[in-house]
């Protein structure tokens, strides 16, 4: 199976970050939610939502973004 996301173009995004990243981003500028993002090659875990990326998470900073209340 397979999928087309929204690339984001935001010309601010590191250049380091590929093709899933920006997926992830784009989703979150088109929808409100919340993308949880887990690189293939470092098994870092990044957070987009609404436009806003977080980078290289802990698994505490992750659960506190998850269960925040908005």
């Amino acid at each position: 199976a397979g999928c087309f996301l929204p690339l984001s173009m935001n010309p601010e995004i590191v250049k380091d970050l590929g093709t899933r990243h920006r997926a992830g981003i784009g989703m979150s500028e088109n929808s409100d939610s919340v993308v949880v993002i887990v690189s293939e090659e470092t098994g870092g875990i990044s957070v987009a939502y609404k436009g806003q990326f977080h980078l290289r998470l802990t698994a505490e900073e992750l659960e506190r973004i998850l269960t925040k209340e908005n």
